[in-house]
């Protein structure tokens, strides 16, 4: 080889690489190898030659010979890793490097010697001595690291260059390079592993003391080693801790060990540092970690097991040997909890599988531990030599049962009672069974394994030995229903139907009043409301039985006993209640009689004794909730005799017992609910029940009506269908109306509320001035943390200054954020900063804003006293800034004159000047010693000198020394001669050799500081009123205020920094946008418009502050591309970007290190110490606190596909994983975990996929570095929902005992984040006693809103909910949830309790609510603060905006039929429930039944209009007198459909947040910008999809999209989106009003119709047109053409394989029906039963036909019917004759149709002529026709399964065709006769745009496109 040169290596790279030479692979043929990183295009199969192509990379520039056979020898282990190149991606990837080898072979050189070999040696030799034995004290251990691995390498290059030589010189070297290299090996926080030079976080007593600890291994037996695994040469012991005992003994994998051993250790070091409080630095050296911090982490980690424990009767496997001295058992049952938590992937969210695995294996930890007496013992878990025996053995089997479950699902479309979910699964661990069933070791013959793709048959086919059945779903079964809302909230529906029922019975009275209850016959009637409640109770119990059958085997046999009595006894009262009824109306008794015959209970009926039988459970109920601690107690009780009394109310249960909140809470809430009923009844009956009785008693009364049509029903009695008709909408209105009242009743309480916690009090800029002075002083008391070893007395008197300081650093620190924000300019943050010179004055210098224009006022002043000093002085001081502005300006000059002069005689004539102002100051005789007129004069003098010193800079000194010289001596002669009376000899000086002030000292002006003082005096002098208005970024005002205005509020007080709790930041992302790229930037849209463009008229201001910050003055569009890499963050940082969350969150280590450093020392001390010691002192102090930051705060951002976009051969793919990677880079604190994929070769030759978690860091310039690797047992996302999943399999690698969750659409802010540690503090707080808070809400202002108006009213809509919303939530109503806000988890509560949300497919849409369901039923507490901000992005456009609230809508529907929901309702008590209903669910169902009382109402309408029974009512003289009374009912329901009452919330937080004025006009402009139409048409996209997914299911995450929009959807995709969910019901509605209005104007007034009608013609409008108002330039006439092309196009394309639905109509059309597809039958008969209603249009307009001469006969609709079938069959036959003979036989085609004219003609004039059929008649035909045709095309669909069999299918689809043709015309009709209109076009602008017109934007331009030069600068 040596003596070969270059042909060794060219022969062995022949031999084994020419099958591979022909490849070529298109991902990277097209680029030249230098412009790739080969180590990052790697397959993951092919992950150990990474680090040799790094090492390549590192070595090219020094040796790119060595470089050139690194490569070599890469693709020599590839290729015997995967000779044959089956592995994804591998042989493209060997293709490649194949080509760079040939390319390298030919250009690269040898430099050290003349053969390979050689020059491979010497480059090691050389690289070890310069980089490993000289760098060794010079390096970072990053950087060590990084060479000890590239020496490996060379080492390992060496060995294949030369594999048949000796290197015994090197054998020893490398060695010891391998165990350095071991002992640097990649680490995430604590470099554990690391020798020699340590790191800071390393020297921190606590994490020094949590290592020792862990550390002591003393008496453990030892695992007998696996001679499989044991490296060969081991040197030294691999146990090193306990962790890795646990490792060897159960056999988990070692990045699991290693992961969670650092997790161990930073929970006990933080742990520790509160626990142990503030303890000096000294008595920390010796620092051991405190038994009470080993127990408070015992408590929290094992509080859930405990639990579980107790519930199953079960003895604790967490036993303590009694010879155990030292805290090692306990450190071991938590590290083995945290190693099964760790290894246990989709398992995480089973609980109490959990504990189950747990159980058992702490078990065996025990028998371990406590047999001492044998030294090793052999591992329970090993499996075949491989490191993932735990994970083999006991997580894939569970995993494999999850995923069969989900395979079954169908990704979540099969009805959930056929598959079980995650919920299923863990509650199998909820009873005693699962030890007897499933075992330990787990017996796979236990039905929990059960495959659920397999019958019981097919089981026992492929083996006789395993019998077994699938388990059925467990304690409850998701059935599509809506009855779930009775079941789940029985109580209330109970409640209002009584009441409803009384109410009616009371105004039917005689009397009609409330007193009429006291009437014998009355409230015998009333007592009738008994018999309803057994009635619903018999519901309640049947519903229990039917909807849970398919779990009725998992329950115990307690249980059923329980379901069946509890129905048998349903049944017995539904017996005994009327029967005991019917026999007391003998014996009536009045109220009084009532309570006063119960002394002498002989005279009582058998009724009232059945009453109170009946009552009795329910006053036991009643009397428990006033007893509440005793009712909490009693349910939580895990004994059974106390579960044996409880048996008949309570269900056996694990969770959502003693749901009760304390006795203030409780009291609250209750009156709030008290109050709201009240007012609901009164209002339910004196408006809508008591003004129907008299109207209603008359129409019943009023005989037999006039019917017009045939009437199956003539003698009905009562005319009971009109009866009907009136009451149903008053009824409906009746339940929903208590949405209502709460809009109304929570506006009220959350405005009080806000009020109380201050919010609001500093709200403008003027506001901010006026109590700036009071801001140090709030700063102080929340933000600065109190020393323990101060009194109080002290810590006022010494630390008031300090206060001032700390504040003056955060204060800049805020400001300067802002400013790299480019929200402020250089000028205002200048304005607005507190100087760093502070202290050199003697009064403190507050920012130039709030002292702008003093100086001026001032020396106005001063002109204006002539008299004595005494006013002059009360003058200035009058305002205390004027005062201190004087003061300071006065110093400063001072000091500045004095720092200029060199010359003692130059000082001299100050000192005289000062003196003498002093003299008189002090004489008080100022006024008439100096004449004050001339400082104005003396100001200007002193601007010029300013200006020229800040200019010196740029400047030569001895061109501008002269005439700073001649300015000073100006200003002097202006001060002794035209100032000063008396002060002539003050510039004489008969010793002066030279001019005054020939020598000038200019070193001043290089000082930084210096030049900031002559900065802020020259503001000072020349700041006009125009500061006042500074800030001038509505955004910059709003966070100023915010901040200054929360630190009045209620908050904790910070503790310090290494005091406070730890806590990590969890951002999951797919695939969303990172970084703007340069084309994206700049490519523009159909109306020319760029994103860039886009931005900078929308947010003008900041662009020219980017432009200043960036100091770059563009010419044109193409120079901005120069400058990309500084313009694309400011455009990302303004959208909904992943770079502007990861900004955001980074904020909170900012925060933590200038929190740190605060607190070890004052920064402006260090400032101005400025010796070489205090250097040093502050570099250690720096060191320390990124150190203490490192282990507080850890950001993990969950990149689910990170590893699939580094492989990716897509643009935008590489594109975001390469700015992920410059994330890292760029914030070496954040961590990226993501899925890898790993498609390897077998033994067995075939490819098998494997998935790891991998967490990865950044590392130097351009690499990732893995820290973790841990295999999973298969794909985690495949299981359940995306989001939840890609967090939990991320969660793992967060750290500390707090954890918030954010989106990717969300942002933060430096000065929120300095409030983090007093939010933190909260979980420990004393003021929620011993139900401590696990999840923290805090506030989000939503900062889209500026974008247009739509964005505008989406963002006061979200801005409500965030505050006042969850604010009454929270307090006093106490049923707060998760909702995907940056809510901060307690996360070792959450951790062993399922995590942070729920991943079940379909079920969990709304995956985060469900947390905060499981964390309220888990004992949890919930609540919310107000006095901390998130930033939070919402969708923009219509289309985004109605995606947003489908996919809401969904998630509530699927809620409704969960076990939470359920499980909440039935066990939170009365009145918290109430508020649970119509927070959650029931505003949705409130919704709908909104819409459906439209609907009922106009059918009923209907109904009498064209039975005639309305006109022949109308006509009743005897119904005249109750007319009005008739028209205000008929009306009630009508006020509600415009849900204004809604709006105000958003009211009330504007005129919280911004005062009351700004909130009316904010409302009016909304209402003026067409707010009402915009909510009325998101009530039908609720509707909509709450309904259907109910009914039918089809509930899927909809990607929204977080772009900007000012795009023009076309009318094609507005149809697709909104033809199912509005046009047709709008055109539904639209036909009844019509219909409504024709057949009843002849005997009704106009203005009745109208006052009926309006809020249902607004309705239909609203969903009618919409889409088309908020869509941008939808009125335009060239797009209205476009768009008409468009649509009549896609309606013409047929449908075909491959084709998607915005190609083809028949494409979408058939994917409309996807929710049909899986439906179950009782949803098909009511969509069938539903459509029928479309009949009554033709059965009763062809009564009232001309034609059929007012005949009643039932022929005449047979006849019509008849004419119908007729024209469907002409139709049918035009259709197969266009298929038939329209291509090859177009004359006969051409007979066809005019034979069929010629038919239709002659029928027609015969119709006129003979029958008298009228123009008007054939309008009325089409009204009555059309929904016939309707109902037969939806009955179709729904039978389409049985109809697609036949030929009837293509009818039904042509007729669907025809259908859309025809709605789709008459909405395009209105649009292309407003777009003739140029007007309307304007308008349409200015409406959509008005918000981003109040900020400069052109809009106008913006959507023409005219762009010129002058819009860049």
């Amino acid at each position: 080889m040596s003596s070969g040169g270059p042909s060794g290596p060219q022969r062995q790279r022949s031999r084994n690489m020419s099958r591979a030479i022909t490849m070529r692979t298109d991902g990277f043929s097209g680029e030249e190898p230098g412009d790739i990183i080969e180590s990052e295009l790697v397959p993951s199969s092919l992950a150990p030659i990474v680090p040799i192509l790094r090492a390549a990379n590192e070595i090219e520039e020094d040796n790119p010979r060595v470089a050139y056979l690194c490569r070599f020898t890469a693709f020599e282990k590839a290729h015997t890793m995967d000779p044959n190149s089956s592995g994804r991606g591998v042989r493209q990837f060997k293709t490649y490097l194949l080509h760079r080898l040939e390319k390298d072979e030919q250009e690269t050189k040898r430099r050290l010697a003349s053969t390979d070999a050689k020059e491979i040696q010497r480059f090691y030799e050389q690289y070890c001595r310069k980089n490993l034995e000289e760098g060794l004290n010079m390096k970072k251990p990053d950087e060590m690291a990084r060479c000890y691995q590239i020496a490996s390498v060379l080492y390992d290059v060496l060995k294949t260059v030369t594999p048949d030589k000796s290197h015994s010189e090197f054998d020893q070297y490398a060695k010891g390079v391998e165990k350095e290299k071991a002992s640097f090996s990649h680490y995430n926080i604590l470099p554990l592993n690391i020798s020699g030079h340590r790191q800071p976080v390393m020297e921190i007593p606590e994490i020094k003391a949590a290592v020792d600890l862990l550390r002591r291994m003393e008496n453990l037996p030892t695992p007998t080693p696996d001679i499989n695994t044991v490296p060969e040469e081991t040197d030294g012991p691999i146990v090193r801790d306990l962790l890795d005992w646990l490792w060897q003994t159960f056999g988990f994998q070692k990045g699991n060990v290693e992961n969670q051993k650092e997790h161990l250790i930073l929970l006990l070091a933080n742990i520790d540092m509160r626990e142990s409080g503030t303890v000096g630095q000294g008595g920390r050296q010796n620092h051991v970690i405190h038994s009470n911090t080993v127990k408070h982490l015992m408590n929290k980690v094992f509080q859930n097991y405990i639990s579980w424990c107790r519930y199953l009767h079960l003895e604790s496997n967490i036993k303590i040997p009694t010879d155990a001295s030292t805290q090692q058992p306990e450190l071991l049952y938590i590290g083995l909890y945290l190693l099964i938590w760790g290894e246990a992937s989709n398992v995480r969210f089973m609980p109490e599988c959990l504990c189950y695995i747990f159980h058992h294996m702490a078990r065996d930890l025990y028998a371990i531990i406590s047999d001492r007496k044998e030294g090793s013992f052999d591992p329970p878990f090993r499996r075949e030599g491989s490191d993932d025996a735990f994970l083999q053995l006991v997580i894939q089997p569970i995993y494999s049962v999850i995923h069969n479950e989900a395979t079954m699902s169908k990704k979540g479309t099969v009805s959930h009672s056929k598959w079980r979910n995650y919920d299923d699964l863990n509650e199998y661990f909820w009873s005693k069974k699962c030890f007897k069933q499933l075992g330990w070791p787990m017996n796979p013959a236990s039905d929990f394994f059960g495959d659920p793709t397999k019958t019981k048959d097919d089981i026992e086919r492929h083996d006789r030995s395993i019998s077994r059945r699938r388990m059925s779903k467990t304690n409850f079964v998701e059935i599509r229903t809506f009855l779930h809302l009775f079941r789940s909230f029985d109580r209330m529906w109970a409640f209002f139907i009584l009441a409803l029922q009384a109410m009616i019975i009371i105004a039917w009275s005689p009397s009609g009043s409330l007193s009429a209850i006291f009437d014998p016959t009355v409230f015998r009637n009333v007592m009738t409301i008994f018999i309803t409640a057994a009635f619903l109770n018999f519901l309640q119990a049947t519903l229990e039985i039917i909807l849970n059958w398919k779990a009725w085997s998992s329950l115990v046999c307690s249980q059923m006993i329980r379901h069946v009595l509890k129905f048998f006894v349903s049944i017995g009262w539904l017996i005994i209640l009327p029967v005991t009824y019917s026999s007391s109306i003998q014996n009536p008794t009045g109220l009084v009689k009532f309570f006063s015959n119960w002394i002498n209970f002989q005279s009582q009926s058998i009724y009232n004794f059945a009453v109170a039988l009946y009552m009795l459970p329910n006053i036991f109920s009643a009397l428990f909730f006033i007893f509440l601690p005793i009712r909490r107690a009693l349910e939580r009780s895990n004994s059974r005799i106390v579960r044996f009394l409880l048996w008949w109310t309570q269900p056996k249960l694990y969770v959502a017992r003693g749901m009760y909140e304390d006795t203030c809470s409780l009291l609250k809430y209750t009156t709030f609910w008290i109050l709201l009923l009240i007012c609901k009844l009164a209002f339910s009956y004196y408006v809508e029940i008591s003004p129907l009785v008299g109207p209603t008693k008359i129409i019943m009364f009023l005989g037999r009506g006039n019917y017009v049509w045939h009437e199956f029903f003539p003698y009905l009695q009562h005319n009971l269908g009109v009866v009907f008709t009136i009451w149903a909408p008053i009824v409906m209105v009746y339940f929903m109306d208590t949405q209502i009242w709460y809009a109304i009743f929570s506006t009220i309480c959350g405005g009080v509320n806000g009020a109380f916690s201050r919010l609001g009090e500093i709200r403008t800029l003027g506001m901010l001035r006026s109590r700036f002075e009071a801001i140090p002083k709030a700063f102080g008391k929340h933000l600065v943390p109190r020393h323990g070893s101060q009194s109080k007395r002290r810590e006022r008197e010494e630390d008031k200054k300090l206060h001032i300081d700390k504040f003056s650093d955060i204060w800049n620190a805020f400001i300067i954020s802002m400013r790299d924000e480019d929200l402020i300019s250089n000028r205002e943050r200048d304005l607005l900063i507190v100087p760093s010179s502070v202290g050199d004055t003697s009064v403190f210098q507050w920012p130039p804003f709030l002292l702008a224009s003093k100086i001026p006022i001032a020396l106005d002043m001063a002109k204006s006293v002539k008299k004595r000093d005494e006013e002059l002085r009360k003058r200035i001081k009058q305002d205390p800034y004027t005062y201190y502005a004087v003061i300071e300006c006065y110093e400063t000059l001072l000091n500045i004159l004095y720092s200029l002069t060199e010359e003692t005689s130059d000082k001299k004539v100050v000192d005289r000047i000062r003196e003498s102002l002093d003299d008189s100051i002090r004489r008080q005789s100022l006024v008439k010693e100096f004449r004050l007129e001339e400082l104005p004069q003396l100001s200007a003098k002193f601007d010029k000198l300013l200006t020229l010193l800040l200019r010196t800079e740029q400047e030569e000194h001895d061109t501008i020394k002269t005439q700073i010289a001649n300015l000073l001596q100006d200003i002097m002669e202006i001060i002794t001669q035209d100032i000063m009376k008396n002060g002539q000899g003050i510039l004489k000086d008969e010793n002066r050799t030279n001019q005054l002030f020939a020598n000038l000292n200019l070193d001043s002006i290089k000082d930084e500081a210096w030049r900031e003082k002559c900065v802020r005096l020259q503001l000072l002098l020349t700041t006009k009123e125009s500061a006042i208005y500074v800030p001038t970024n509505l955004e910059a005002r709003r966070r100023i205020t915010f901040f200054a205005n929360s630190l009045f509020m209620k908050m904790p007080r910070a503790p310090q920094v290494r005091n406070m709790m730890s806590f990590s930041v969890l951002t999951p992302y797919f695939r969303e946008e990172v970084l703007f790229s340069n084309d994206d930037l700049h490519k523009k849209n159909e109306d020319g418009i760029s994103i860039l463009f886009y931005l900078r008229k929308i947010y003008p201001d900041e662009w020219n502050n980017c432009l200043e910050r960036i100091q770059f003055k563009p010419k044109d569009e193409d120079s901005l591309k120069l400058r990309v890499d500084e313009i694309a963050p400011w455009a990302s940082y303004r959208g909904q970007t992943l770079t502007r969350t990861v900004r955001g969150m980074m904020y909170y280590r900012r925060a933590l290190e200038i929190q740190c450093i605060q607190d070890r020392i004052d920064i402006a001390q260090l400032d101005r110490q400025r010796t070489t010691a205090s250097y040093q002192e502050g570099a250690s102090i720096v060191d320390m606190a990124l150190a203490i930051a490192d282990i507080k705060f850890t950001y993990v951002v969950s990149c689910q596909v990170y590893g699939v976009q580094k492989m990716s051969k897509d643009v935008k793919d590489k594109a975001c994983y390469l700015n992920i990677l410059n994330l890292m880079i760029m914030y070496p604190s954040l961590r990226i975990a993501y899925i890898d994929e790993v498609e390897a070769p077998t033994r067995n030759g075939t490819t098998e996929k494997t998935y790891y978690s991998v967490l990865v860091k950044g590392m130097g310039e351009k690499y990732d570095e893995e820290i973790y690797r841990i295999k999973l047992p298969g794909k985690p996302t495949d299981i359940g929902e995306g989001k939840p999943e890609n967090q939990n399999h991320a969660i793992i690698f967060t750290r500390g005992e707090a954890l918030q969750a954010i989106d990717m659409n969300q942002d933060n802010y430096l000065e929120e984040a300095f409030k983090m540690r007093n939010v933190l503090e909260e979980f420990g707080s004393e003021n929620y006693g011993k139900s401590k808070p696990t999840i923290l809400g805090l506030r989000e202002h939503i900062f889209t809103g500026s974008v247009s108006s739509l964005a505008w009213f989406m963002s006061n809509q979200e801005t409500s909910f965030v505050t006042i919303g969850q604010r009454v939530l929270a307090n006093p109503l106490k049923v707060r949830f998760h909702y995907g806000h940056p809510d901060i988890f307690d996360r070792l509560f959450h951790i062993t309790r399922g995590g942070i949300s729920k991943a079940s497919k379909t079920i969990n849409l709304s995956e985060d609510i469900f947390s905060g369901f499981n964390s309220t039923m888990r004992e949890g507490n919930i609540t919310h603060h107000e006095y901390m901000q998130v930033g939070k992005g919402r969708d923009v456009g219509m289309n985004q905006i109605s995606s947003f609230e489908a996919k809401v809508a969904n998630g509530n529907g699927e809620q409704t039929l969960s076990r939470d929901i359920y499980r909440l309702g039935r066990r939170f008590d009365f009145y918290r429930m109430l508020s649970f209903y119509f927070t959650t669910v029931g505003f949705y169902f409130s919704s709908m039944v909104t819409v459906i009382t439209v609907y009922v109402f106009l059918y009923g309408r209907l109904y009498l209009v064209m039975s005639g029974l309305e006109k022949s009512i109308f006509q009743d003289p005897r119904i005249q007198d109750n007319m009005k009374t008739l028209e205000n009912a008929l009306a009630s329901q009508s006020v509600f459909q415009l849900g204004l009452l809604l709006v105000l919330p958003m009211v009330m937080e504007v005129g919280l947040e911004k005062g009351f004025r700004t909130a009316l006009g904010e409302f009016v402009i909304m209402q003026l910008q067409l707010a009402s139409v915009f909510f009325t048409f998101q009530l039908g996209t609720k509707t909509h999809y709450y309904g259907r997914t109910i009914l039918h299911g089809g509930a899927k995450y909809r990607p929204t999209g977080r772009g900007f929009v000012v795009y023009h959807a076309k009318f094609a995709e507005n149809y697709r989106m909104y033809s199912r969910s509005h046009f047709v019901k709008g055109l539904e509605l639209l036909i009844l009003l019509v219909v409504y209005l024709a057949y009843g104007k002849s005997y009704r007034s106009s203005r009745l119709y109208l006052f009926v009608t309006f809020s249902i013609w607004f309705l239909v409008a609203s969903w009618l047109f919409a889409p088309f108002i908020f869509n941008p330039s939808c009125f335009e006439w060239q797009k209205t053409v476009d768009d008409w092309t468009d649509w009549r196009k896609w309606m013409g394309n047929r449908g075909g394989i491959g084709m998607s639905v915005d190609q083809s109509w028949e494409a979408w059309w058939t994917s409309e029906q996807e929710h049909l597809k899986k439906t179950s039958i009782r949803a098909r008969l009511l969509e069938i039963i539903l459509s029928l209603r479309f009949l009554i249009y033709q059965y009763g307009i062809v009564y009232h036909l001309n034609i059929a001469r007012r005949s009643t006969s039932i022929l005449v609709y047979g006849l019509s019917w008849l004419v119908m079938l007729t024209v469907l069959v002409v139709l049918k036959m035009v259709s197969i004759g266009r298929q038939k003979f329209g291509t090859d036989l177009q004359l006969m085609f051409r007979i066809l149709k005019g034979l069929l004219f010629l038919g239709f003609v002659s029928v027609m004039a015969v119709l006129f002529v003979v029958c008298n059929l009228t123009i008007s008649d054939v309008f009325a035909c089409i009204l009555g026709f059309l929904p016939t045709g309707w109902c037969i095309l939806l009955i179709g669909q729904a039978c389409s399964p049985v109809i697609r069999r036949t030929t009837l299918w293509e009818s039904i689809r042509e007729l669907g065709r025809a259908y859309d043709n025809i709605m789709g015309l008459v909405l395009f009709l209105p649009i292309g006769f407003l777009s003739w209109f140029p007007f309307v076009s304007e308008f349409q602008t200015r409406l959509l745009f008005n918000q981003a017109f109040s900020r400069g934007l052109q809009i106008s331009r913006i959507l023409a496109g005219q762009k010129d030069i002058g819009d860049i600068e």
